[in-house]
C-alpha cells in the first residue's frame, strides 16, 4: 500500500540517485534534465562544502530545527547560523538552475531528502551524543522533515507546473539503525537498535504527510523491504550488486503490491562501463526468477547509477546517466 500517491505510470525509464560532481548548478542541471527525458532529477553538488552535502541540505529543510557543522560533524543547534543559511542559498541556487532548464516540462520530476532514520543517526543533539539515542528527539526530528517537506515539494510545483513531483527518501543507514549497529558520538559503543515497529510507523507517517508518491534509497546491504513495503513507500531504491537470493521472496512481494524497483546498476564511480543490455542481465535474471511476466519489467522497473555520482568524473556522471537510459530501453525491447 502507498500512501495514495501512485508512482508515475513510466515505461523504460533511468534516473539518477541524487549527486553529480563540481560545483556548477547550472551544468547540473543541464546534465540531469538532458540526460534524462522521462525522470530528470534536482541534483545535489556536495563538492561545494558543508550544507550542499545530504546531510547538511536536509538539515536545511527542516522547520524550527538547525543544525551547524562541529569538529565532530553536524549538531542541533538553537539558532539557524552559517551553515543553515549556506543550505538554503545552494538548495535555491539548484532550484532556480532546475527552473531553468524545465521550462514548459510535462511529466515525472525526482527530489531527494535524507530521511528521518539516518537524519536522526547523523546528527548530534546539543550535548554531543547522536539524536537516535533520544526517542522524543527522533520524533521531533520526523515531525519537522514532514513539514519542510511539504514545503520544499510545493516550492518545487510552483516553479515546475508540469512536475509530477517524486520525492526519494535517502535512508542508507536504516539498516544499521535497526540491527544496533549505529556507533555513539565517542564511537566506542552502540546505540540501542530502534524497534523496527517504531521504525516503520515514523515512516508510514511521513510518507502520509505528504502529497507525493515517496521512493526510498538504501544503498547498503540487508534493505528492510517488507517494512518499506509496509509503511506505503511507492517505490525502493537499491544497489543491485548488494542483493542475495535471500531478498527474492521480499522482492516479489513488493513487486506485486505494486512496489516499483528502482535498480541501481551501473558503476557510479570512473571504471568501464559494459554495453546496456549486458548492464541489466542480472536484473532480466531476477525477473525470470521471480516469475513474473517480462513485458511488466519495463513498467516496474527503473536503472539507476549504483549510488551518488559524486565521485565520479563530469565524463563519466554523464556517461552513466546515459547508460542507464539505454539499458532502461533494453528492458523494454529485449524483456527476456
Amino acid at each position: 500500500m502507498s500512501n495514495g500517491h501512485p508512482f508515475p505510470d513510466l515505461v523504460g525509464a533511468a534516473t539518477g540517485v541524487g549527486s553529480l560532481p563540481g560545483t556548477d548548478a547550472r551544468e547540473a542541471a543541464r546534465t540531469s534534465t538532458g540526460a534524462l527525458e522521462h525522470l530528470p532529477f534536482l541534483p545535489e553538488l556536495p563538492a561545494r562544502g558543508p550544507g550542499a552535502d545530504m546531510i547538511g541540505r536536509s538539515a536545511g529543510l527542516l522547520v524550527e530545527l538547525f543544525a551547524q557543522t562541529e569538529p565532530s560533524g553536524w549538531r542541533f543547534a538553537d539558532r539557524p547560523g552559517r551553515d543553515t543559511r549556506r543550505a538554503h542559498s545552494w538548495l535555491g541556487e539548484d532550484l532556480d538552475a532546475l527552473e531553468e532548464f524545465t521550462q514548459d516540462y510535462r511529466g515525472a520530476l525526482k527530489v531527494q531528502a535524507v530521511g528521518p532514520w539516518t537524519l536522526a543517526a547523523s546528527v548530534e543533539l546539543k550535548h554531543g551524543e547522536k539524536a537516535l539515542a533520544d526517542p522524543g528527539a527522533c520524533r521531533d526530528i520526523a515531525g519537522s522533515l514532514t513539514e519542510g517537506l511539504r514545503r520544499h515539494l510545493a516550492d518545487v510545483r510552483k516553479r515546475v507546473p508540469g512536475a509530477e513531483v517524486v520525492l526519494q527518501l535517502d535512508e542508507p543507514l536504516l539498516p544499521a539503525v535497526l540491527a544496533g549497529e549505529v556507533k555513539t558520538a565517542s564511537g566506542f559503543q552502540r546505540l540501542r537498535a530502534v524497534d523496527r515497529q517504531i521504525a516503520e510507523e515514523a515512516l508510514r507517517e511521513l510518507v502520509r504527510g505528504l502529497d507525493a508518491p515517496v521512493v526510498v534509497h538504501c544503498c547498503s546491504p540487508r534493505v528492510p523491504l517488507p517494512l518499506l513495503r509496509r509503511a506505503g513507500v511507492a517505490g525502493v531504491s537499491v544497489d543491485f550488486s548488494l542483493l542475495t537470493e535471500r531478498e527474492d521472496d521480499a522482492l516479489g512481494e513488493a513487486v506485486e503490491a505494486g512496489t516499483v524497483i528502482f535498480a541501481g546498476v551501473v558503476p557510479s564511480t570512473d571504471q568501464a562501463l559494459s554495453d546496456p543490455a549486458g548492464s541489466v542481465q542480472g536484473v532480466r535474471t531476477l525477473w525470470r526468477r521471480l516469475g513474473f511476466a517480462p513485458e511488466l519489467l519495463g513498467r516496474r522497473v527503473l536503472v539507476t547509477p549504483t549510488c551518488g555520482l559524486a565521485g565520479a568524473s563530469p565524463s563519466h556522471a554523464r556517461a552513466a546517466l546515459s547508460l542507464s537510459v539505454k539499458a532502461a530501453r533494453s528492458l523494454v525491447d529485449n524483456p527476456e
